[in-house]
């Protein structure tokens, strides 16, 4: 068995093992604020439910206690999650990120946003920061589909999304690509064609999410209407297995699943064990001997 994990990642780069600190800027989104939306993408509750408030040095270290029985003396990972975290002038932005770095214990800067919200100073700001410290930049593309991104009311099309990465990658920053598994209306083979697709367009890493119906959303209202099934966890192991052989060995696995706010998750009800649930995918991993990229075709 072979997947390019994060932790093994962090460990060659820093040698230890790095947590991830999750924090919020206090940002909207243009797929709320009526740039291109007001209802937010249709699984959305608000995003960043396990994001700290409140001023960034706070923030840090209210996270950090969150992690502390796992590491005392750890290396972090400042992970702007919230909402889309490029959405601001440079002015807000820059002493927002430079404080989060700050730290010493800080070894990189990690920040989820839109392709369709990195204009050229904000390009700027991410290579400047960038010689500091490393910075990633997550992308959720979700999937190649138009008719899905439509049904998902993802707000940008491919060639956004493409040239989002192209100038990511021009200014050196690590990109991380993400994939949601179990969209209503997409088959496995839909779901492969993504993972081809994120293999070969440049992104350095990728996170893969099981689709969570939460309270509060679009997605859980069309779920209580019966229009679509939620994977159990079986299809969701066997799809996630297919997308891993498809990317290239280089290509880190940032994430094996997401898991939904317990408190707000309607389905499906296994996502909720965590713990449970990772092992039952390594188990499986184990199991068929998986090898990413073996399925990866240059």
């Amino acid at each position: 068995m072979y997947y390019h994990s994060l932790n093994e990642e962090m460990r060659r780069q820093f040698g230890k093992k790095v947590y991830k600190l999750s924090l919020s800027g206090g940002m909207t989104c243009p797929n709320r604020d009526g740039k291109c939306g007001t209802r937010g993408c249709i699984f959305c509750s608000g995003a960043g439910e396990f994001a700290e408030s409140g001023p960034v040095r706070e923030q840090i270290e209210k996270a950090k206690r969150r992690v502390a029985a796992k590491e005392k003396d750890g290396a972090y990972i400042a992970y702007f999650q919230s909402f889309t975290n490029t959405y601001a002038p440079v002015e807000r932005l820059r002493p927002l990120f430079t404080d989060a770095m700050e730290p010493s214990e800080i070894v990189a800067l990690s920040v989820a946003t839109r392709p369709d919200c990195l204009e050229p100073g904000v390009l700027a700001l991410l290579a400047e920061l960038n010689q500091r410290k490393p910075v990633w930049v997550e992308l959720g593309l979700q999937t190649i589909y138009p008719v899905t991104a439509h049904y998902i009311r993802r707000g940008y099309d491919l060639a956004v999304f493409e040239k989002a990465v192209a100038d990511l990658k021009a200014i050196g920053v690590t990109v991380v690509v993400h994939q949601i598994l179990g969209l209503p209306g997409e088959t496995p083979q839909m779901m492969a064609e993504t993972a081809d697709y994120i293999a070969h367009s440049g992104a350095d890493g990728v996170k893969f999410h099981l689709l969570h119906v939460l309270r509060g959303t679009d997605l859980a209202e069309e779920y209580e209407a019966g229009t679509f099934d939620v994977l159990s966890l079986a299809q969701y192991i066997d799809l996630l297995s297919d997308c891993i052989r498809r990317l290239p060995r280089r290509m880190v696995i940032h994430r094996l699943t997401g898991d939904g706010d317990k408190r707000t998750l309607i389905a499906p009800l296994w996502s909720g064990d965590k713990k449970r649930v990772l092992n039952a995918i390594r188990s499986a991993f184990m199991e068929s001997d998986l090898q990413q990229g073996s399925l990866y075709r240059e």
